[in-house]
């Protein structure tokens, strides 16, 4: 009973460490001009063909501050805007340089759940809080700068889709390692319960 129980455990655990390892490594070389030229797998992209999207996502963010900063809340305040164009305003320096941060931050383990939702969920915010801008700046400053606005804040779509779809992939291979864990936390389990029990020595 101890040999099974100790395989069993030891089986579980290297399942356990091989699931961190995978989360935690760093990025892999990139792929050789061949192996580039093959069509890319079913599922969830490599590091490598991720990072240029967090790149481009932390450039876009980038270019998003200047233009920000052009903006005169102000003139938009002497015209009556509401107090709610000028929080959203500063709202999106806030999201857009956090944005650029934490996308250069997550090209080093492009793997981490939780940093993916965090740099998506922002970017969510930030399209909608410039959804909102746009409307305030050719309202109250200049049509110009808002159809310039306008045109930079839909530059992300491509790559944000492409990171929502590498996170949905990205948690159902976590899924699965976790299943896989399970499966085989129940045949350890079940294999220890077969057992015979120790026979108890006579007095």
């Amino acid at each position: 009973m101890a040999l099974t129980y100790s395989t069993c455990s030891l089986r579980g655990l290297f399942l356990l460490i091989g699931v961190a390892v995978a989360g935690a490594q760093p990025n892999s070389a990139p792929p050789s001009a061949a192996s580039a030229s093959l069509p890319p797998a079913p599922g969830l992209e490599a590091d490598w063909d991720i990072a240029p999207v967090l790149q481009q996502l932390s450039a876009y963010a980038g270019r998003l501050t200047p233009e920000l900063n052009k903006l005169d809340p102000q003139v938009w305040a002497s015209k009556g805007a509401s107090e709610t164009y000028l929080r959203q305003l500063d709202s999106s320096k806030e999201q857009a340089r956090a944005l650029a941060d934490q996308s250069k931050a997550l090209m080093r383990n492009p793997e981490k759940l939780s940093a993916n939702l965090e740099v998506l969920f922002r970017i969510q915010g930030l399209d909608t809080m410039l959804s909102s801008l746009v409307e305030g700046v050719r309202r109250y400053q200049s049509p110009g700068e808002a159809a310039t606005l306008e045109a930079l804040a839909v530059q992300d779509g491509v790559y944000r889709d492409r990171l929502q779809s590498y996170i949905v992939n990205l948690a159902a291979e976590r899924e699965h390692d976790l299943e896989v864990m399970d499966r085989e936390a129940q045949r350890c389990r079940g294999l220890v319960s077969q057992s015979p029990a120790k026979p108890v020595r006579k007095q």
